[in-house]
């Protein structure tokens, strides 16, 4: 059975668009394979752009903390529990 790496950090609006920038360093490399077609490695970072549609179904926006894994080969995302839902003013 493969190693699940998992990790929790917040979702960033870069030029418009709602990002997760991971660290490769920490643990962001164990997520490159399972999130290709979705994400791309930038410098020290994996970059994941979170489509509109995406963000609005999981209830996230800039902000919200997210815990990602790569359960069953898999690039999973959910908000974190407990968070208020976001502003959709």
């Amino acid at each position: 059975m493969a190693q699940v790496t998992s990790l929790t950090g917040p979702v960033e609006n870069i030029d418009g668009k709602l990002m997760l920038r991971i660290p490769l360093a920490a643990g962001g490399s164990e997520l490159v394979e399972c999130s290709r077609g979705i994400g791309a490695v930038e410098g020290e970072f994996l970059s994941i752009h979170i489509m509109d549609w995406l963000a609005q179904k999981l209830g996230i926006s800039e902000g919200s903390s997210v815990t990602v894994d790569n359960t069953n080969g898999k690039f999973n995302m959910r908000p974190v529990d407990g968070e208020p839902p976001p502003n959709t003013q």
